[in-house]
């Protein structure tokens, strides 16, 4: 069955959240199984480690780069016509945002992608922490913060009414960024030789970036069979989570790809958990544990709305079509992440073992 016969049996809205949904499974399945976790990278790479956690994630990135690069090529979609690029982007919610959200990703332990997937296996901490994700998120878009937000967010934006394309800021051809992507994934698969991770983690790693292409392929599709406009958009946490949330609150909310891509992660998360016999009901360690979770969360929710994506929206998602503004909140969640770690869990560490 084509697209536009499924478009013409069920509307534009039920396929869109069909693509998200489709999209959130692969993501979900294949983030379990790799345990793909920036916090997880940055907290090792503070510490003056290159191992697992940071081959993974440069695995993640790179395979996402390639994967979205090469479908541009072969014109399965356009970055320039992608709702992040549309737009224009702002540098001082990147810079700001990006390290309220590096900062939060390190105190929850874990950024809202990860929280996500760690929630559908039983982790009850990563249940209250997304909530409150959520809530802020939300009160970032709408509510009580969004003037914070907007104020924030006007100091410094991108010129021309559009985001950055790295790309051709730079004068590089249409196949450089896939270049730089086959690069960045052969570096990654160094590190994991180095360590010793087995292929089945590779592969689910690489899938992770796989599951970012394919929601940029699916919306763009759509767009071209689609009577009304249609987001062009990929895996992203921030606004989704919000979308999801009121999307169960409100009587008159619609269908959209953010509505099936958070629950579509949760179910292959919590699929791929129950299957493999790793799903265990968690929860926080004390109290003391619990408010840096929940402080982590709240400055996730308004950070990541603040710099335009997630350290997955704009991390991977936003970085594999190189826009300028996804580039610096990538940035800055690593200066913000790493930052906490050293001042903060690293002294406590050693206090403990003295």
């Amino acid at each position: 069955m084509e697209l536009l016969d499924i478009v013409e049996r069920i509307g534009e809205a039920p396929t869109a959240a069909l693509m998200g949904l489709a999209t959130g499974v692969v993501f979900g399945v294949a983030a379990q199984r790799s345990r793909f976790c920036l916090r997880a990278a940055t907290v090792e790479f503070a510490r003056g480690q290159m191992n697992d956690k940071v081959a993974v994630w440069l695995l993640t990135f790179s395979t996402a780069v390639v994967w979205v690069q090469a479908a541009q090529l072969l014109g399965l979609m356009r970055a320039e016509d992608a709702r992040m690029m549309a737009v224009p982007g702002s540098w001082s919610g990147a810079i700001i945002g990006g390290l309220l959200f590096g900062v939060g990703m390190v105190l929850a332990k874990g950024c809202s992608g990860r929280l996500l997937v760690l929630a559908a296996t039983g982790n009850l901490r990563s249940v209250v922490s997304g909530l409150i994700f959520a809530v802020v998120a939300q009160m970032s878009l709408q509510g009580i913060l969004s003037g914070w937000r907007d104020k924030l967010a006007a100091l410094w934006i991108t010129d021309g009414g559009r985001n950055m394309d790295l790309l051709a800021v730079f004068g590089l051809p249409k196949w450089a960024g896939l270049v730089l992507g086959i690069a960045i994934a052969l570096l990654a698969l160094e590190l994991s030789r180095r360590n010793r991770i087995g292929v089945s983690r590779l592969f689910f790693a690489s899938g992770v970036g796989f599951s970012v292409a394919l929601g940029w392929v699916l919306t763009f599709g759509l767009s071209q069979v689609a009577f009304d406009p249609v987001q062009i958009e990929s895996a992203t946490f921030t606004g989704p989570s919000a979308h999801t949330l009121m999307f169960f609150l409100e009587r008159d909310a619609v269908l959209e790809f953010d509505v099936g891509l958070v629950p579509g992660v949760f179910i292959g998360s919590f699929l791929a958990s129950f299957l493999m016999k790793e799903f265990k009901l968690q929860g926080f360690d004390g109290p003391a544990t619990m408010r840096q979770a929940m402080i982590g969360a709240a400055l996730m929710g308004f950070g990541g709305m603040l710099a335009g994506g997630c350290a997955i929206g704009a991390g991977v998602t936003g970085g594999s079509i190189f826009a300028g503004t996804a580039w610096c909140a990538l940035f800055f969640m690593w200066v913000g992440a790493m930052a906490t770690d050293i001042f903060l869990n690293q002294p406590a560490l050693r206090a403990a073992t003295r």
